[in-house]
């Protein structure tokens, strides 16, 4: 099989093969990013697309797959954008539209960027993964570890809810909880990967799970006819969805599929856990790690991303934004979300709900602008005790 895509560093632009399974940088640090050595698809594949079967992988000639090869796959992505008029008319805005993330095979967006992961690391020839978890990717991560029939263990904070990491007990991984925080679970799993050779699948250090989350920016674009909205928000943790819409939306643009502008992103965290709005507020091209993180919202609970440069240059090549709700705004939030357009929200979720009320009344949006609020779990995961 020819592999006809390259790695690009996010940080220093060294480039290499991207054979093996590749980390982060040897030389900086930073992620790779998947540089595609074809040329990007032709706009007349728009044709063809439509009689597709459903799923992420329908755009397949924007990923990291080989023609012929199948990959790791439980049917992920094709998720609804629901256009929300009670919630809009509460909030303020004539056209509201919330991506649901939360009927995803694994109960999230973290389906996508595992699938991606795990269908390339396996075809590298991983058998054993691990990686920390807030909650969602742990569960993606021992579902499409099984599917692919890798052994998976998970480090997780003993304050990741219980319904969570049942169900990556049932999925067959192997779970560690421990006092702290995903920082230092990421510790204990990069340790566990560096004794026993198995693949590291946190988040950005290894170049697919952008890819996968990448899907979430080309459905966007399609399910609007081929432009773009004016606004999307998206809570933000370790931020590979963002990086990834970011990455399609460029792709699109370059092959001629949508003309510009990008949509304005919006980078949305908890009070409790903000490094990506403290750097942003602070004009800084990096997020310093943030002491004492908390949020309900677990996802949000990211002390130090990764991905923090291309978070921040995301937001910043998009012309958009960083903001920072309360737990109890983002809680008001989920429960509108839920009673008002029958989304089971998470508490992420509820932050984007409660992020569009801020933005409107700091006149960063208009009433009559396109704006895509994400929710990007099911709250059901959470054993609703959040609300």
């Amino acid at each position: 099989m020819t592999i006809d895509w390259s790695l690009e560093c996010s940080g220093c632009g060294a480039a290499r093969a991207p054979d093996g399974l590749p980390s982060v940088c040897d030389a900086c640090g930073a992620p790779w990013l998947v540089r595609f050595e074809r040329p990007l698809p032709a706009p007349d594949l728009k044709a063809d697309l439509r009689g597709r079967a459903g799923g992420m992988w329908r755009f397949r000639e924007f990923l990291p797959l080989e023609p012929g090869e199948e990959p790791v796959t439980l049917g992920e992505g094709s998720t609804p954008l629901l256009r929300c008029r009670r919630l809009g008319e509460r909030l303020g805005f004539s056209q509201l539209w919330v991506k649901d993330e939360a009927v995803n095979p694994t109960g999230s967006f973290k389906a996508r960027g595992l699938s991606a992961a795990v269908t390339r690391a396996v075809a590298s020839g991983a058998t054993a993964f691990t990686l920390p978890t807030a909650g969602n990717a742990g569960v993606a991560a021992a579902a499409y570890g099984a599917r692919g029939g890798a052994k998976v263990r998970v480090y997780a904070p003993k304050s990741t809810p219980k319904p969570l990491l049942d169900q990556m007990t049932a999925y067959g991984a192997d779970v560690v909880t421990i006092d702290g925080h995903i920082g230092d679970c990421g510790q204990l799993s990069r340790k566990f990967a560096d004794q026993s050779g198995a693949l590291d699948l946190s988040t950005l250090r290894e170049p697919y799970r952008i890819e996968g989350k990448k899907t979430l920016g080309l459905e966007i674009a399609e399910q609007f006819g081929w432009t773009f909205p004016d606004v999307i928000v998206y809570p933000t943790g370790g931020g590979t969805g963002l990086i990834g819409m970011w990455k399609a939306f460029l792709e699109l643009m370059a092959a001629g599929w949508v003309r510009g502008p990008m949509p304005r992103l919006i980078s949305v965290q908890s009070a409790g856990c903000a490094p990506v709005v403290a750097a942003f507020e602070a004009r800084k091209d990096r997020c310093e790690a943030w002491r004492d993180p908390w949020t309900v919202a677990s996802g949000l609970r990211v002390p130090s991303p990764l991905g923090g440069a291309l978070i921040l240059r995301g937001i910043k090549e998009s012309k958009g934004h960083a903001i920072a709700v309360t737990d109890d705004q983002l809680l008001e939030g989920a429960n509108l979300l839920s009673s008002l357009e029958g989304v089971d929200a998470c508490p992420e979720g509820g932050a984007s709900v409660a992020t569009a009320r801020l933005l409107l009344a700091k006149g960063l949006v208009t009433r009559d602008e396109r704006l895509v609020l994400f929710n990007t779990g099911a709250g059901v995961l959470y054993g609703h005790d959040f609300k």
